[in-house]
């Protein structure tokens, strides 16, 4: 291979259009834009969601719902799903996500318990929140709630 036979892959490199080279190259004189108007012109064209001047649809359409920003999101698990690991474990977040017991949140803060299902192991459970019945569960098991 020399410098001089390199060359692009095939299909890689596209041409550019040559516009008003002559009649005979089917873009010459108005270079494919038509005769005159708002589409022939330099920077011409209208913005995306213009109608000419009619009421634009996403004007229309109500405005409605709220995005808090400041909202925390949590990985959920229920006590039920505990279940599956033997007695004396500590169970946390990256140890539920091995497991494929919780998928990963967007902007997740954490894991929190929740007391659906019954749990008969003892276990020592690490998240940031719990509710009411997971942590009655989860002591009445003999097992320990960690706050993180």
């Amino acid at each position: 291979m020399r410098l001089h036979t390199i060359q692009p892959a095939i299909g890689s490199a596209k041409e550019t259009k040559r516009l008003g080279r002559g009649i005979g190259s089917g873009l010459g004189k108005t270079s494919g834009k038509g005769h005159k108007g708002q589409w022939a012109r330099s920077g011409g064209g209208v913005r995306p969601g213009f109608e000419g001047g009619q009421m634009p649809l996403t004007r229309k359409l109500p405005k409605h719902g709220f995005n808090n920003h400041f909202r925390k999101v949590y990985a959920i698990v229920n006590v039920e799903d505990l279940a599956a690991f033997e007695a004396g474990a500590t169970v946390n977040y990256d140890i539920l996500m091995d497991a494929g017991l919780i998928k990963r949140v967007k902007n997740s803060v954490g894991l929190k318990v929740l007391g659906n299902g019954e749990l008969n192991v003892a276990l020592t459970v690490e998240a940031c929140k719990f509710s009411e019945t997971a942590k009655a569960a989860i002591e009445k098991a003999g097992g320990t709630v960690v706050i993180l």
